[in-house]
């Protein structure tokens, strides 16, 4: 795991972290952001986005309303995605073209990793594309090492705590 590179050319020197507020992430997260809004929200994962390329996964986690596709339509966003991102929580996946493929899976009406294969989820992850996945506590055993995990909490006031684990090793796209 190498979380120094985020850590080093994008805590010091990124503007998203002299506007948010990043709390000491303690031992189990690298980072933590506080949001005060949803355009904060959007705005930190278009700058999330920033540090992915193909074949990476994130698995979000989060209560419902917590922000879980707001942060996906920013990432989206930094991806190239022109188009509107919903929730595909009826549909399960959306697919959107950017520079290439972003895959958009919630797991929120799956059972679990069978669920999550027998609809294509794990023929997704690691391909020519970036899967990001809702409610991915629900298919934890299906996540390849190298996942990003972002849990999101809603705290007293309505801001967003936004804890960041990175398992791979993330750098900023040139």
């Amino acid at each position: 795991m190498n979380t120094s590179t985020l850590k080093e050319n994008y805590l010091y020197s990124s503007r998203v972290f002299q506007k948010y507020s990043v709390k000491n992430a303690g031992a189990e997260w690298d980072l933590v952001f506080i949001t005060n809004s949803h355009d904060e929200t959007f705005e930190l994962g278009g700058e999330l986005g920033r540090f992915l390329k193909k074949g990476d996964v994130v698995a979000l986690k989060g209560a419902l309303g917590s922000g879980k596709t707001c942060l996906c339509a920013g990432i989206c966003g930094a991806l190239g995605v022109k188009e509107q991102v919903t929730s595909p929580t009826y549909t399960i996946i959306h697919e959107y073209e950017g520079g290439f493929p972003v895959y958009h899976i919630d797991a929120y009406r799956l059972s679990g990793a069978e669920d999550f294969e027998n609809c294509g989820g794990v023929e997704l992850m690691g391909g020519g594309g970036i899967t990001l996945i809702e409610w991915g506590e629900r298919v934890t055993s299906c996540l390849p090492n190298g996942a990003v995990y972002i849990e999101i909490k809603i705290t007293d006031g309505g801001k967003r705590e936004i804890f960041v684990k990175v398992t791979g090793d993330l750098r900023v796209k040139n």
